[in-house]
């Protein structure tokens, strides 16, 4: 079932709205030609030799006839950060109902539902020139709740956008991220990529040192692609601001639209070949598309860390 941004908003809770975007992804993805993917959700786990028998769940064997033994909070099998972009870029929308912080608070929130479902310990940590909080990575059900409440706390900045230019520095974050983390991780970054050029180094960069550290990275650039990607604006002239630094320029959009479309496929593409030489995974996303190709991007990954 794939529930439109319009309907979605219309639920009580962050958390609630993350349950139903993963219901509605999980009921799609048997239903899809990925059918037996597994999802493997860690209430129970498959029984293994040498587990405890008072530990089997004999409710679930008589559904399924096989044996499953109920699996408890400290079996932690994975260790997860989200990074998330909150810099003034992110507050753009156009053509969509979200904009990019929006529609990137979502799919944090979807994270971090699936990743205690299978009881993996998540922490948050959201930026844009600095770190604003670091919520260390656990997997019981009270710290899933202060994660879901920093993101609430990001939603109604989001909504009251209070006019306050933050500045992307994606590079510095990230570096700090490398050195504090004293235990393997699975780093998520959400970021538009929204830098200066002259940035864009400083930024691979930061990522090669995650993998230096021995972390498994994976990038997911979030933007709204008929009007970041594809300048499919109408032909008249429109001023377009740059949302942190509030600098102007007009700009016909028929006469720059092929050059632009050219420089941001390069863009994209410089960061797709430094992320694969450095076995990270770089994933886009359109705030215009439903989270399922992103949510599934993050199982794959799930999926072969074991």
């Amino acid at each position: 079932m794939i529930l439109k941004p319009e309907i979605l908003s219309k639920l009580a809770s962050l958390e609630l709205r993350a349950k139903k975007i993963v219901e509605g992804f999980i009921s799609g993805l048997h239903k899809s030609p990925f059918h037996g993917f597994s999802v493997e959700f860690a209430e129970h786990r498959p029984y293994n030799p040498g587990d405890d028998f008072k530990h089997i769940d004999w409710k679930v064997y008589a559904k399924k006839e096989r044996f499953y033994v109920k699996q408890y909070e400290e079996e932690t099998n994975l260790r997860a950060y989200v990074m998330l972009d909150t810099s003034s870029s992110m507050l753009f929308k156009h053509f969509g109902e979200w904009t990019k912080l929006r529609y990137g608070i979502h799919f944090a929130a979807s994270l971090m539902y699936l990743m205690h479902r299978q009881r993996d310990a998540c922490g948050l940590i959201p930026f844009h020139s600095e770190i604003e909080s670091f919520i260390p990575a656990k997997s019981t059900y009270n710290h899933l709740r202060q994660i879901y409440t920093e993101l609430e706390r990001e939603l109604i900045r989001e909504e009251k956008d209070d006019g306050v230019k933050r500045q992307t520095a994606s590079a510095q974050a990230i570096h700090e991220v490398a050195e504090r983390l004293n235990h393997r991780s699975l780093v998520i970054i959400i970021t538009d990529l929204f830098e200066n050029v002259d940035q864009h180094e400083e930024i691979i960069s930061a990522l090669k040192h995650l993998r230096h550290r021995k972390h498994e990275v994976l990038l997911f650039n979030v933007r709204e692609k008929r009007s970041e990607r594809d300048l499919d604006f109408p032909d008249r002239r429109f001023v377009f601001e740059d949302m942190e630094l509030g600098d102007e320029v007009e700009v016909l959009p028929a006469q720059v639209r092929k050059d632009y479309q050219k420089k941001v496929a390069e863009y994209t593409e410089k960061f797709r070949l430094a992320c694969s030489e450095f076995e990270i995974d770089f994933e886009e996303m359109d705030t215009e598309d439903q989270f399922d190709t992103a949510l599934l991007a993050y199982l794959n990954k799930r999926r072969r860390l074991g």
